[in-house]
């Protein structure tokens, strides 16, 4: 037997004290009898069986209230399998780890605000697989899709610009990885979420675009940095400063609007930019992916389901507390 509410089990607790006071009390009545009621009055006052007609109403009161709490501790016994289907999308993060992606004019940098945006959307999603896809001048997958959040967060922290020896943005590469991602035998429930500043150094993340759309796979952007430009921080350990081109100017990266409009465009998705809060993922996830990308069944699992059995202590109760006042209904018989 099981409980489905286990805390109620602790009311039983009150049979104790409450058995102790019928007992008192039908003692206490049985001495006032005897102080204030001649012994030839009782048997023409009380019925002969009147003392055994109370100890069976207190034993019928404290085993309605028995059953009425194991009522509410709600018993379970028996159980049935059922099929539980999950429905959801199947969501590939592309996350740019480009050295461009420690400038500060998103705090604390652009690739912590990102990880930062990431995990707001893992407490976002709702039965939806995820996988993590890391880029730079190229792109590993870093963790296939999965259901399992937390393991998506464990890959996420060992993300840094570190992770990647290859220099440079191939947007177009990540795309491709990331749609290699997806079972290739279902096409449908298909987004990729490229979060980056957008500046493409390889000239292939149109191409790649629309491959990603003959695969039917929709990508939503997320702009990370400003239009004006921002420096890029030197990433050596113990070295201040910022990074310099071989004019010794420094060396601004600026968000590529225009690219990443176009990549959203061409597949069916959408482009925000990223703002202070998580404004922009609530729209690229409950405001786009949810409305324009199909949800398929991600999982089909059997569950063990218990059957409800209050009722029966519910029944169990009623007919003590009737029997009791039935029985008092009854004509008694004198002698």
């Amino acid at each position: 037997m099981r409980f489905g509410n286990q805390d109620y089990i602790n009311l039983l607790w009150l049979i104790i004290p409450m058995t102790a006071f019928f007992i008192w009390s039908y003692k206490k009545k049985k001495q006032l009898v005897q102080i204030f009621v001649s012994k030839l009055l009782v048997p023409r006052l009380l019925d002969p069986l009147y003392w055994k007609q109370v100890k069976i109403d207190n034993i019928l009161t404290i085993f309605a209230l028995f059953f009425l709490i194991l009522a509410l501790a709600q018993p379970r016994w028996g159980f049935y399998w059922k099929d539980l289907q999950q429905k959801g999308v199947d969501i590939v993060i592309a996350l740019d780890v480009s050295s461009s992606m420690l400038a500060e004019d998103i705090k604390p940098n652009r690739l912590e605000r990102a990880k930062h945006k990431i995990v707001d959307l893992l407490n976002m999603l709702e039965g939806d697989r995820i996988g993590l896809v890391a880029f730079a001048g190229t792109s590993y997958l870093q963790c296939p899709l999965t259901l399992d959040y937390s393991a998506v967060q464990i890959f996420l922290n060992a993300i840094d610009t570190k992770l990647i020896s290859v220099k440079g943005t191939a947007i177009g590469h990540a795309i491709r990885t990331s749609v290699k991602a997806f079972n290739t035998q279902d096409t449908r429930s298909r987004a990729i979420i490229l979060i980056t500043d957008g500046e493409d150094h390889t000239g292939d993340a149109i191409r790649s675009a629309n491959w990603a759309k003959e695969n039917e796979t929709k990508i939503f952007v997320i702009g990370i940095g400003s239009t004006i430009g921002a420096p890029i921080p030197k990433s050596e350990p113990d070295v201040s400063g910022f990074k310099k081109d071989k004019g010794g100017e420094v060396i601004l990266t600026k968000l590529d609007e225009p690219t990443l409009q176009t990549i959203a465009l061409q597949t069916g998705g959408s482009y925000v930019r990223s703002v202070s809060g998580d404004v922009d993922l609530q729209k690229t996830y409950r405001e786009s992916i949810k409305h324009k990308v199909e949800r398929k069944e991600i999982k089909t699992e059997r569950k063990r389901v218990w059957k409800e059995r209050f009722q029966w202590m519910i029944f169990a109760a009623l007919f003590c507390l009737t029997a009791k006042y039935v029985r008092k209904g009854l004509p008694r018989s004198r002698n």
